[in-house]
C-alpha cells in the first residue's frame, strides 16, 4: 500500500503530525516499536503542557493517541530496519521483512538520555531519579539535590534547578569540569550549588523515592553515602536514529539537522521532535514540530503532483 506520508515514532511529534495529516486528508500511517507517547510514558507528572496545570504523563499520552485516532489514525507496531529513497516513493523497511511505500517520511523517532546503568536507576526513574530539570524541576521546592555530569548540561540545569531547590551538588567523575567558562562560572558563582570532584554514583537506593546517593571516590575507592532528595543525570543524550547511519539525514552526532519547514536533504522527508539537531526539546517543542512537518509534507505534495 502506497501512503501520502509515513510517520516514524508515536511520541508527542509523531502523533501531532499525525492529526494534522488526516486533517489534511493524507493518507497516513503511524510506525511505533512500543507505547505510543515516547518518553511522556516514563514521566509522572507534567505541568509546562499548555493547557495543562498538571497531567500524567501516560494521561497525555493516551489524549494525544485518541485525538490521532479521531481522525482515523492507523498505526503499525514494529521496529524500523531502515529507509531507501526513492524519486517519487520512499520505503521504510521494518524488522520483521514489511516494506511501507510512502510518497513523504516523517521522522519523529525522538531521543534517549545516556544512562549510567547503576543500580536504583531504573527503579527510580520517575520517583527522583530525571532527566531533565525543566520538566521535573519544580517538583523539588526546597529540597536537596545531586547533578551527575560536568558538561554543558550539568552546569546549566544545575543552574536552574536552584530555582527551586535548597541546595544543587554537582557530582563529576574527573577533577574538572567539561563544560564551556561562562557555564562554569555562572555555576561557580552560584551560592546553591556546590561540587564533589573524582566522584562517580555507584548506586541509588531508598525505599518508594530516593533517599540516598553511593558514591565512589574515583581516586582512592573509597565509597560514602549522602542523603538526597533526587538526582539529575546529564551524560548526554543519544538520538534514535541508528537506523539512519550511512544516510545524509544524519549529522556527526546521530541528529537530524533541517531548515525551518523541517525538511531534511533528501526530498519528501522530514524531521520532527527531539531527534532534530535543536537546543530545546520539550512536550510542547514536540508537539510544535509536529504540526510543521505534516503541513510541509502536506504542500511537498501539493507541489509535487499529490
Amino acid at each position: 500500500m502506497l501512503y501520502d506520508t509515513v510517520i516514524l515514532g508515536g511520541g508527542p511529534a509523531g502523533l501531532s503530525a499525525a492529526v494534522y495529516a488526516l486533517r489534511s486528508g493524507l493518507k497516513t500511517v503511524v510506525v511505533e516499536r512500543g507505547l505510543f507517547g515516547g518518553q511522556m510514558q516514563n514521566t509522572e507528572e507534567i505541568e509546562n503542557y499548555t493547557g495543562f496545570t498538571s497531567i500524567l504523563g501516560p494521561e497525555l499520552s493516551e489524549r494525544m493517541r485518541e485525538h490521532a485516532e479521531h481522525f482515523g489514525l492507523e498505526t503499525v507496531l514494529g521496529e524500523v530496519q531502515g529507509l531507501d529513497f526513492g524519486n517519487r516513493v520512499h520505503q521504510v523497511r521494518l524488522s520483521d521483512d514489511r516494506i511501507l511505500e510512502a510518497k513523504t517520511i516523517i521522522i519523529a523517532t525522538g531521543c534517549e538520555p545516556k544512562k549510567l546503568g547503576v543500580p536504583g536507576e531504573k527503579e527510580f526513574a520517575g520517583r527522583g531519579v530525571s532527566y531533565c530539570a525543566i520538566c521535573d524541576g519544580a517538583f523539588f521546592k526546597d529540597k536537596e539535590l545531586y547533578v551527575v555530569g560536568g558538561g554543558d548540561s550539568a552546569c546549566e540545569e544545575g543552574v536552574y534547578l536552584t530555582k527551586h531547590a535548597r541546595k544543587v551538588t554537582i557530582v563529576h567523575r574527573r577533577d574538572k569540569l567539561r563544560a564551556q567558562p561562562i557555564l562554569q562560572e555562572r555555576a561557580r558563582n552560584n551560592e546553591r550549588i556546590s561540587f564533589l570532584f573524582n566522584r562517580r554514583l555507584v548506586e541509588i537506593q531508598g525505599e518508594r523515592k530516593v533517599e540516598r546517593l553511593v558514591l565512589e571516590n574515583t581516586v582512592t575507592g573509597e565509597r560514602e553515602t549522602v542523603p538526597a532528595d533526587g538526582v539529575f543525570i546529564y551524560i548526554g543524550l543519544k538520538p534514535n536514529t541508528e537506523f539512519l547511519q550511512g544516510t545524509p539525514l544524519v549529522n556527526g552526532d546521530g541528529w537530524i539537522p533541517t531548515d525551518e519547514m523541517l525538511r531534511t536533504p533528501v526530498p519528501g522527508v522530514f524531521a520532527a521532535g527531539d531527534v532534530r539537531d535543536t537546543w530545546l526539546r520539550q512536550v510542547i517543542t514536540a508537539a510544535a514540530d509536529g504540526a510543521i512537518a505534516a503541513m510541509a509534507a502536506y504542500r511537498y505534495l501539493e507541489e509535487n503532483g499529490r
